[in-house]
């Protein structure tokens, strides 16, 4: 992979004729008491009530030569904290133009990573969005939101292992949330796996993978994944892509005696 620019809020890169975007929604603020261990109990022990972990909130863009852009997660829009919602001001940035996304990749539901659909003043983010993939276990979740009930017709479920387009293809990360779905993407020189909440808190899960987070809605399998996961990126090589890895939001792993080191892109 080629990194072409990186700033604050836009990285830019290149592999293998495809172009590949991080972009920045924000962060959220949220308690360190949610990083959980094996027994469900907040990791660590001495972790004070007040303490906080910064979550960086990512969305990905990928082009590909045959391939139109693909938004991969849009943020939280207006409907968190108002540290969230920068995705059209990092696109523009970016010098993508939301009319040219017509597909977009959900990893899952909770709110910071689909409800970016609406701007925070309330405008539909993508005009000519034609297509909301999403894994068939999360449609439920979806539909669930009455705020996103204009964009239901737009969705179309997959399944594991199902190609989006040449190239690109859901992969099955199960245990955070229903239908949790990364998005493996193979170029002509690189691999990526584009994902949601694998990682939430790098610093801590990337040293101990095994730590987890209070929101798994089945930590036990949360855990095996991250453990899988982190495993076979680093004995791979795969680039991945997170949408709570701290800015640029894209890196590659090394491991040692079962803890990973994180080297950033750029």
């Amino acid at each position: 992979m080629k990194v072409l620019s990186h700033s604050v809020d836009v990285l830019a890169a290149t592999s293998g004729g495809w172009r590949i975007w991080s972009l920045s929604d924000g962060h959220v603020d949220m308690e360190a008491s949610l990083l959980r261990d094996a027994d469900d109990n907040p990791f660590p022990a001495t972790v004070k009530a007040d303490d906080l972990v910064r979550l960086s909130v990512n969305c990905f863009v990928v082009t590909g030569p045959t391939v139109q852009s693909i938004l991969v997660d849009c943020g939280a829009g207006g409907s968190w904290e108002p540290s969230m919602g920068n995705l059209e001001k990092a696109m523009e940035e970016a010098g993508i133009d939301p009319a040219s996304i017509t597909t977009m990749a959900l990893t899952h539901t909770h709110e910071d990573h689909v409800s970016g659909l609406l701007t925070p003043d309330g405008r539909g983010l993508l005009p000519k969005l034609k297509t909301i993939v999403i894994n068939e276990a999360a449609v439920e979740g979806f539909f669930a939101k009455a705020h996103l009930e204009p964009f239901r017709p737009l969705v179309k479920p997959v399944r594991d292992g199902e190609k989006l387009e040449e190239g690109l293809q859901a992969v099955a990360l199960p245990g955070h949330a229903p239908g949790h779905t990364g998005y493996a993407l193979k170029t002509d020189e690189d691999d990526f796996l584009f994902f949601g909440d694998v990682v939430h808190v790098p610093a801590k899960q990337f040293a101990d993978p095994t730590v987890s987070w209070a929101y798994d809605h089945d930590q036990p399998t949360a855990r095996e994944t991250r453990s899988k996961i982190l495993r076979q990126a680093a004995s791979q090589g795969t680039w991945i892509a997170g949408a709570h890895l701290g800015r640029p939001g894209i890196g590659r792993l090394t491991s040692r005696d079962g803890a990973y080191t994180y080297e950033p892109a750029g």
